[in-house]
């Protein structure tokens, strides 16, 4: 599903974002993504929504050589991704099912497929009772939960999410992140950018860790120390 091959990037300001990274991630893989903040995570996953073009190496999704890529195939690109952001990015303008149904309506589905597809989404994360009211009105974890049910209505491939419980207490943060495997159980990639080391350890997931632009971990992560020390 995704292939970096040898991948930096470095912006026209002389900043080295990314420094010679190769993985793959399978179909149907979730995998997290950590490091220290300016470590390279959101220009990776730029990278891959083709918000950002890689400055050497080689990027493929799904088959797709994004280095090859005309800019009139990006949209047809984009579609293939999902992305939930941490800061939501809803139009509190708007009602939830007009969120939601924003990127179906850009893809050019019809009216009642438009409301089929999104009633099914708002139903996957819990909101079903909530299509018509604003989001503004909704709390923090219901509005990342529109974000999801937006990222995922017209059924991506590929679902990044990029710090998505940031913002969020303990306990919605397990309530996203369990609707993130959920997806995965249903055949989706994921791939979800977050700093709380505690609750990617407790899910138990493969990890890529940058630090300073450079991949220096693969892998599941490593017991606490505390904890290896009293094991042993």
């Amino acid at each position: 599903m995704i292939n970096f091959s040898n991948v930096s990037k470095r912006y026209e300001n002389g900043h080295q974002a990314l420094s010679n990274l190769s993985f793959d991630i399978d179909d149907g893989e979730l995998v997290f993504l950590t490091g220290h903040s300016g470590a390279g995570k959101s220009t990776l996953m730029k990278l891959i929504m083709l918000m950002e073009r890689s400055s050497t190496g080689q990027v493929v999704i799904a088959g797709r050589n994004l280095n090859r890529l005309r800019q009139s195939q990006v949209p047809y690109h984009r579609r293939q991704v999902g992305v939930v952001f941490q800061n939501h990015q809803l139009l509190f303008d708007r009602t939830v099912f007009e969120n939601v149904a924003l990127p179906l309506h850009i893809a050019g589905y019809q009216s009642r497929e438009v409301g089929r597809r999104v009633r099914a989404a708002l139903d996957k994360v819990g909101l079903l009772d909530r299509e018509k009211v604003s989001p503004i009105t909704l709390s923090g974890g219901e509005q990342q939960r529109v974000g999801i049910a937006r990222a995922v209505v017209n059924k991506p491939p590929l679902l990044l999410a990029d710090e998505p419980t940031g913002n969020l207490d303990p306990q919605l943060s397990s309530e996203i992140m369990n609707l993130f495997r959920q997806f995965n159980q249903f055949g989706v990639t994921v791939m979800i950018a977050s700093h709380d080391i505690a609750l990617v350890r407790r899910l138990n997931h493969r990890v890529l860790t940058l630090s300073k632009g450079e991949l220096i971990h693969d892998g599941l992560l490593p017991p606490p120390a505390t904890e290896v020390q009293a094991n042993g």
